[in-house]
C-alpha cells in the first residue's frame, strides 16, 4: 500500500466515523406579554431538526428578565391547565419539528426587566443537547392572537377561565 492509498483511506475512516449532528433551525420566533405591566412574557417558534438524530433543547437564556426557563401547560386533572418548568427540555425529532406555541411549550420570561413593546427585539440563547448554543433575535409582537391561554397563570376550565 502507498502513501497515497494509506492516507486516503485513513482520512475516507474519519469522514465516516463523524457523527451526523442535528441541524437546528429556528422559525417564525415572536414574543409577547399580557401587556405593559406583565411580570412575565414569553417566546414562540418552531425548532426544526434536519440532521439525522434528535436532539434536546435543553435550556434557554434571555436578556429580558430575571429568569428564562422552558415551560409547557399541563392539564392537572381537575379540568385546569398549569403552568410548569421543565428542566428536561424538548425533544427535537431528526427531520422534523417541535413547536413552542401558545397554550403549549414555550420559552418563558419571568420577572421583566422592562415592559415588552412592540417591535423590540429580545435576544435568546437556545441550549441543544448536540447543536450547542443557538442565539436568536426574536422580536415582540403583541398583535398575535392565535392561542388562547392567558400569560399570567391562569388556566381554562369548561371552556371559563379561572385563577
Amino acid at each position: 500500500m502507498t502513501f497515497k492509498t494509506t492516507l486516503l483511506a485513513g482520512l475516507t475512516a474519519c469522514t465516516l466515523a463523524i457523527p451526523a449532528f442535528a441541524e437546528i433551525t429556528i422559525v417564525d420566533p415572536y414574543a409577547r406579554s399580557s401587556g405593559m405591566m406583565a411580570k412575565t412574557g414569553a417566546a414562540f417558534f418552531t425548532i426544526e431538526n434536519s440532521g439525522d438524530e434528535d436532539d434536546q433543547l435543553i435550556d434557554a437564556k434571555g436578556n429580558i428578565s430575571k429568569i428564562t426557563e422552558l415551560h409547557t401547560h399541563k392539564e392537572m386533572g381537575d379540568g385546569i391547565m398549569k403552568m410548569m418548568h421543565v428542566p428536561e427540555g424538548f425533544t427535537i425529532p431528526a427531520h422534523g419539528t417541535h413547536a413552542l406555541a401558545r397554550g403549549g411549550d414555550h420559552v418563558m420570561f419571568m420577572g421583566l426587566l422592562k415592559p415588552m413593546a412592540q417591535g423590540d427585539i429580545i435576544t435568546v440563547t437556545l441550549t441543544f443537547e448536540k447543536a450547542g448554543d443557538i442565539t436568536v433575535d426574536i422580536p415582540v409582537d403583541m398583535e398575535r392572537v392565535e392561542g388562547t391561554m392567558p400569560m399570567d397563570g391562569t388556566g381554562m376550565k369548561n371552556g371559563q377561565m379561572s385563577n
